[in-house]
């Protein structure tokens, strides 16, 4: 008797060569049989691409061809011409006395396949192959760092500029991992990653600079020689500057010095972005690791060389020098922390603080910081109070004002929560000066609250509504556009009627998630995340987390909704990873 081959019988030879091609379920593979040219092949019956039956497809020479978008399959081996699609699985079949035999074996770990797939897409800028491979990828168990490692390799290595909005965007999302559901992860992690993908796009390799041959780690030398680099605008030199320091071992703490004090030599840098890049790069570190600091640091160097400098614009020296008073302040800060130091953690602001904050005298402006500062204000109090006080702007952003510019009151605040972040990093005199300049652009935007918008800030008891039935509202609201002050009294009628505000961010996430990216959205639902974290943990009576929370609101619903062509792609992959079925009356 003749022994059976290994694998599962699935057809006739005869019957297989009638019909060319039959699917079937085999062990949980959904299969197709091809008849072609004298041989058997066994492949998935799914398209890698989107899910459509090969079994629709044609072949010829060789070649699988899908029906729906034309993708292209080598028959034998199940490898893409298309490498949109992806390779398709393929089996080992036998024919053996008139049958067929398919040896399907053990289901294999995928992860790897998945993450050069992953891969693949951010070379090709290919959202759909991103979203599959990060839902495979976590849902296989795989740990977010791994991709986050990959796309953060990839950002830059491609990136010929330096760092820029796609890596932000990453890590912006990775910032508001915690506080999101298993498949919004998923989600913020493919906006992250396509975000990354989109940037790099047809742009060559960036080549490293190497550090000094022989250099001792004189670091006080390292760090006054690139302040003086990057004041002259030489990038090249002051690259290698801070790639030597790092070659030489100086701790994340030493190289943070370094950089974020030539990040406020000049006023507001490139509008707040250079230190609002330069602390999401350090943040990004703590989760892929110090090994990658040289690569990750060096790509802020450009940015540094080339930014703008807010004392070479006019609105920072006319009608009022705002720089004259800034470097009057600055010689101050030394003597003003010695005074204060006995009196550390006595300190309390009260509202005529922020108001002076908000008000439109300069001078006054710089005079309480310096007194706080003497009645032992740390630096940790003045940017929380200033960070407050650069949200407030946006909580009160008058859209009948005929400056419609949410972006420079964003810009404002996404600096200042910089600054809050980077001095809990790293506490510096050099540091403090930003504290001082982000308080001279919340006095220079203050036309944007003329007219003030109105904020609701309480509800009747018999108005209230239960915090579910807000919520779903709010999602509704969003669902229309411009509907910037009904969204606002929907959340202030969710927080005042009990609703739980760390839910409500998470509401928050989930429809900026939906939306297609915006990087400025992004930045402020990211930003305000993270004030609202810290608030927590301040003694600062006089700040009200639930403002916080509006100010996310109206910049949200003054941006959406959008055309959700990005999330419609998410969804595909996502039905896909689930074995989903996209199209009707497909077999």
């Amino acid at each position: 008797m003749t022994e059976e081959p290994a694998g599962t019988y699935v057809s006739t030879l005869e019957e297989l060569k009638k019909k060319g091609c039959t699917s079937l379920n085999v062990n949980g593979y959904n299969l197709v049989l091809f008849y072609h040219e004298g041989r058997v092949y066994a492949l998935d019956n799914r398209c890698p691409h989107m899910g459509f039956p090969l079994s629709r497809g044609t072949t010829k020479d060789g070649i699988l061809t899908c029906d729906w978008h034309h993708a292209r399959f080598d028959l034998k081996s199940g490898g893409t011409f298309d490498l949109w699609a992806g390779d398709v699985l393929s089996f080992p079949t036998l024919v053996q006395n008139g049958k067929v035999w398919v040896k399907i074996g053990q289901p294999k770990d995928t992860r790897e396949l998945h993450k050069k797939r992953l891969l693949e897409g951010l070379e090709q800028n290919n959202g759909l192959l991103i979203a599959k491979s990060v839902i495979a990828l976590l849902s296989s168990g795989i740990e977010p760092a791994e991709l986050i490692r990959i796309g953060i390799k990839h950002g830059i290595t491609y990136r010929q500029d330096g760092w820029g909005q796609g890596l932000t965007i990453l890590v912006c999302m990775v910032n508001l991992l915690p506080i999101l559901s298993p498949e919004d992860r998923s989600r913020a992690l493919y906006h992250g990653l396509s975000a990354v993908a989109q940037d790099c796009d047809g742009v060559a390799p960036r080549f490293a600079v190497k550090g000094l041959p022989d250099m001792a780690p004189d670091l006080v030398t390292l760090k006054g020689w690139f302040r003086h680099f990057i004041e002259v605008r030489d990038s090249d030199g002051a690259e290698r500057c801070l790639v030597s320091a790092i070659q030489a071992k100086a701790d994340p703490l030493e190289i943070a010095d370094i950089l974020f004090s030539a990040a406020t030599d000049r006023r507001f840098l490139d509008g707040g972005h250079i230190l609002d890049f330069t602390n999401k790069a350090f943040e990004v570190l703590e989760v892929v690791g110090w090994d990658m600091a040289e690569g990750v640091l060096s790509s802020l160097v450009p940015l540094y060389a080339r930014a703008t400098r807010m004392e070479e614009r006019s609105s920072w020296r006319h009608p009022v020098d705002l720089s004259k008073i800034l470097d009057r302040s600055f010689k101050e800060i030394p003597s003003s922390l010695e005074l204060g130091r006995k009196k550390r953690g006595s300190w309390k602001a009260d509202k005529s603080f922020v108001d002076t904050l908000l008000g439109d005298k300069p001078d006054q402006i710089s005079d309480v910081l310096l007194n706080a500062i003497r009645n032992g204000a740390t630096e940790q109090e003045l940017a929380v109070c200033v960070e407050y006080a650069s949200v407030l702007r946006i909580v009160y952003f008058g859209t009948s004002n005929e400056f419609s510019d949410w972006d420079t009151a964003l810009h404002t605040y996404t600096f200042s929560h910089a600054v809050q972040r980077s001095l809990h990093r790293l506490c510096s005199v050099e540091l403090l000066r930003a504290v001082f300049d982000v308080a001279m652009s919340v006095y220079l935007i203050r036309f944007l609250n003329v007219p003030p918008s109105h904020v609701p800030t309480s509800v009747a008891q018999e108005n209230s509504e239960e915090p579910d039935t807000l919520a779903k509202k709010f999602l509704e609201v969003l669902d229309k556009r411009q509907q910037v002050n009904d969204a606002s009294e929907v959340v202030t009628r969710y927080v005042t009627s009990g609703g739980n505000q760390g839910r409500l961010i998470a509401i928050l996430d989930n429809a900026l998630l939906r939306e297609d990216r915006n990087f400025h959205s992004i930045q402020m639902i990211e930003a305000s995340f993270g004030q609202w974290k810290s608030t927590l943990q301040t003694k600062l009576s006089i700040l009200d987390q639930s403002l916080i929370l509006v100010a996310a609101t109206r910049y949200l619903a003054a941006h959406s909704p959008t055309v959700r062509r990005q999330g419609q792609m998410f969804e595909i992959a996502f039905r896909l990873h689930h074995g989903a079925k996209l199209y009707e009356g497909i077999e």
